[in-house]
């Protein structure tokens, strides 16, 4: 059972969308939709329902920095439950690709974080051995992962009193990938001592201890690594892969035998069509790789295989995290407005890169079925969805059998009032703005349309004795950092930036934010993002946002209205509840970002030079896939470039605009 801690009750619209949520999944609603406000506490909405329903639950967040907070919360609020993290296990990743305009080959090149990789993995076995489990997970999810099958069956299990052969349980660990290793205490290694063999699974933050007389288990134990000390005693134990990817002999072998008949078509295909290096290099590619895993059942690049180990058909959906859940499992896609349209870029994306690798004769075609799903496959391995966003998008709204409101803040907050004024002299008037936020001890924001328009406007606040620095992209994640700590102790008075939301940042000082330029319509200005800029007033009492324009938008119509709407309703429920409302009181983090660092490859200029050496669609797949990418981490100002050339493609080719 779930057991959810908190030191308070559902307040305001969370009793009502608790129980309509809750009553919709059992009501067996395919979907429903969660529409919170900023600061209204979906999250702890989230929780409550999960308690309610008592199924294993996946929640799905656009990108890992919100994913970071999200597991941090749930880890709080299910102490005594398994809480997971499932990410990409990739610090940085250059993936594989060809550019034939240049002739140049990009090798795959990536460093794996091994805490990621323990995590993963403790997150498979959790979801296949218990449900009382919530995985926090990014798009990852719907990447090929290990087949659940041969991960939950590839296992060691031991039991007291029992007799093993020691031969057999060396083999066993040798097909579940732990290595011996004799000094050191890591993961994914054991060590057998006389008649004490010690276990390290990589996805436990414990050794396991076994003693034997002969071939006969005495005990076993749960060992601390650190002091050698003795944390438990079971009567019996199951030791899972050390690694995601695991199969068997036999299915090496079959799959070296498929792997070599599909070799020879594609030579047989390259030679008819008169592609002689191609013919060539395939070849040779996949005899070297054929050799790696005969020998060591191995090789690198393995997971372009992967279907042939599956034992899939070209075409057939990957193994993924989904296949691991029961059926019931519930699913909540967080900021469902970024997320959705993210799912469904990924397959196209993902297929027109790995179609020039096949075609030039990089890789076999069985390496488009190393894919992410899409989107309809993600929808039918999937049971009930709840979507959440301030601001659901055109699928949620049209296939959800309710949607839900939760306007009400739990500490009384409304809305911040918005005031539309002119862009003539708005940095004279923001000044005048900023120096009464700054005499109420509060903070403020202000929002442009470039990195240089930062910079410029951070450097004349400080000209005019307001501290002031800039946040866009170009700086690091320690810098950004410092950055937002500086805001919250009061260092600084004003941040500027291109883009204040990709941070997911919860600032309760910030009683003012101003949006200069409102009126220049593209991603920065959008409905959906002036709406969730609007929210960053939300935390404080003193809340006000700005928007200087010359002309009000369809945008910002939309988003005006949309805001007052609600404060009115926030408005009235505290007159009838007698509330005051009083603004967040929230302890600064010693690190808001320490779990991650941005070392993510900048592939622009791969993006687009590639476009003579592919269709037109499998250019615009591409585009689109990035262009989500960049918005799902809230970077606009990536995500334009990729829009602008979208655009461009569509009228070259005269391709419809959607």
């Amino acid at each position: 059972m779930f057991k959810l801690r908190s030191e308070y009750e559902p307040q305001g619209d969370q009793p009502k969308a608790i129980e309509e949520l809750s009553s919709g999944i059992n009501k067996n609603y395919r979907f429903q939709t969660l529409l919170g406000v900023t600061g209204s506490g979906k999250t702890y909405t989230m929780a409550n329902i999960i308690a309610n329903v008592n199924r294993p639950t996946l929640v799905l967040s656009p990108n890992k920095i919100l994913a970071v907070q999200l597991y941090n919360e749930f880890k709080e609020f299910f102490p005594e439950n398994r809480v997971e993290f499932f990410i990409s296990y990739y610090d940085y990743y250059q993936p594989e690709a060809y550019i034939p305009s240049r002739d140049i080959y990009i090798e795959k090149n990536a460093d794996i974080n091994d805490i990621l990789v323990k995590m993963r993995l403790s997150t498979l076995k959790s979801v296949l051995t218990r449900r009382d489990v919530i995985v926090v997970s990014s798009v990852s999810a719907i990447y090929a992962s290990g087949n659940p099958d041969d991960f939950s069956n590839i296992n060691l299990y031991l039991r007291v009193n029992e007799e093993y052969s020691r031969r057999e349980i060396l083999i066993k660990l040798g097909k579940m990938q732990y290595t011996r290793q004799e000094k050191d205490y890591l993961g994914g290694t054991f060590r057998w001592k006389g008649d004490v063999l010690e276990i390290f699974p990589p996805y436990e933050d414990f050794g396991i201890r076994v003693t034997f007389f002969d071939n006969e288990v005495e005990k076993i134990e749960a060992l601390d690594v650190f002091n050698r000390t003795i944390i438990e005693e079971f009567d019996k134990i199951t030791i899972y892969p050390a690694k995601e990817f695991v199969t068997s002999q036999e299915k090496i072998f079959s799959a070296i035998e498929r792997i070599n008949a599909d070799l020879q078509t594609q030579i047989e295909y390259f030679k008819r069509e008169g592609k002689l290096l191609e013919a060539q290099r395939i070849e040779q590619r996949v005899k070297q790789d054929l050799e790696f895993l005969q020998t060591l059942g191995y090789c690198k690049g393995i997971e372009n295989y992967s279907r042939y180990f599956d034992g899939r058909n070209p075409g057939d959906s990957p193994w993924t995290l989904l296949d691991y859940f029961d059926e019931d499992f519930v699913t909540f896609i967080d900021e469902s407005h970024i997320a959705v349209p993210q799912l469904r870029a990924m397959f196209r994306g993902d297929y027109a890169r790995k179609k020039n690798l096949v075609d030039y004769g990089f890789r076999l075609p069985s390496a488009l079925d190393n894919r992410p799903l899409r989107f309809e496959e993600f929808l039918e391995k999937t049971n009930q969805i709840i979507f959440v966003s301030a601001t659901p998008g055109p699928f949620e709204m049209e296939v959800s059998d309710q949607i839900v409101e939760q306007i009400i803040r739990p500490t009384g907050l409304v809305d911040p009032k918005v005031e539309v004024k002119s862009t003539e002299g708005q940095v004279d008037d923001f000044i005048s703005e900023v120096k009464e936020v700054v005499e109420r001890g509060e903070r403020a924001l202000a929002v442009v349309l470039t990195k240089k328009d930062a910079e410029i406007l951070s450097d004349h606040l400080n000209l005019m004795g307001i501290k002031s620095l800039y946040l866009h992209s170009e700086l690091d994640t320690i810098e950004r950092s410092e950055v937002i700590k500086k805001i919250r102790n009061g260092e600084i008075e004003v941040v500027v930036g291109v883009n204040l939301l990709r941070e997911g940042l919860d600032l309760p000082e910030v009683s003012l934010v101003a949006i200069m330029d409102a009126d220049r319509e593209g991603f920065l200005r959008s409905e959906t993002t002036l709406i969730q800029t609007i929210g960053r007033a939300a935390r404080n009492v003193q809340g006000k946002v700005l928007l200087y324009a010359d002309r009000i938008t369809e945008a910002m119509k939309t988003a005006i209205d949309e805001t007052n709407r609600r404060r009115e309703i926030q408005i009235q429920y505290n007159i009838d509840n007698n509330i005051t409302p009083k603004s967040i009181i929230k302890k600064l983090p010693e690190d808001m970002f320490a779990p991650f660092k941005d070392n993510e490859v900048k592939e622009e200029d791969y993006i687009f030079a590639v476009e003579e050496n592919l269709s037109p669609d499998d250019y615009l797949a591409m585009l689109e896939e990035k262009m989500y990418e960049a918005a799902s981490e809230l970077k606009y100002e990536e995500a334009a470039r990729y829009r602008d050339e979208i655009k461009r493609i569509k009228r070259k080719y005269n391709i419809k605009q959607n």
